[in-house]
């Protein structure tokens, strides 16, 4: 490794994530809504009108920023070929056995000769915390004397703070996107990770597949 080699962690903003909420290291907050989509070709176009408006009208009513991410990746078919693979050995007709092999095979060389993508739609959410005052910082470093403890309880006060104003604006996002007939629903932590990493790495392939 080159000596002047950084790590990826340092280019990237996150400094943790907890409690569903992506702490940045400049102290902002970061929420992630997966939301479903709608197939406006399939609506009549009084419809389309209709949603289009309502969508516009939502994102007028909006006094922050929000982030659009559309996700598209390769789909993994193993999961579900293990399972045909794992009921065909159980199988006890000859014929059905035999269809279910054939099904595998034809599943397999398709999804092998045609990428098949699904996309994840997400709407991050922010929210950072602005101090009042130009010398808020300066003076509090002379005004306030803090044990380590009683700093940490202080910070956890804060993110408490900070996070209920940013479920706050989660819920004036999943409202608004529910009037337009469009379902979300709040990552948790572990499926932020999992976004994240996907993110992080575009290129590699999902966990390797055992059969059971």
């Amino acid at each position: 490794m080159p000596l002047n080699a950084r790590a990826t962690q340092e280019f990237m903003p996150i400094k943790e994530v907890r409690d569903g909420v992506a702490v940045l290291k400049d102290g902002g907050l970061r929420a992630i809504v997966l939301v479903s989509s709608i197939n406006l070709s399939l609506k009549s176009s009084d419809e389309q009108k209709a949603i289009i408006l309502q969508f516009q009208n939502f994102l007028n009513t909006l006094d922050f920023s929000i982030q659009i991410s559309a996700q598209s990746r390769k789909l993994d078919i193993r999961p579900y070929l293990l399972t045909l693979e794992n009921r065909m050995k159980v199988q006890s007709e000859p014929l059905l056995k035999l269809q279910t092999g054939e099904y595998v095979d034809f599943i397999r060389n398709f999804t092998e000769s045609v990428s098949i993508m699904t996309k994840s739609f997400f709407v991050v959410v922010p929210y950072s915390h602005v101090t009042i005052g130009p010398n808020a910082g300066f003076f509090s470093k002379f005004f306030s004397r803090k044990s380590k403890e009683e700093k940490s309880t202080a910070r956890q006060v804060d993110f408490e703070e900070q996070k209920s104003q940013l479920e706050q604006r989660v819920s004036v996002i999943q409202q608004g996107l529910g009037r337009c007939g469009i379902k979300s629903a709040q990552l948790g932590t572990e499926e932020m990770v999992e976004v994240f990493y996907k993110v992080f790495n575009p290129g590699e392939l999902e966990g390797k597949i055992t059969s059971q």
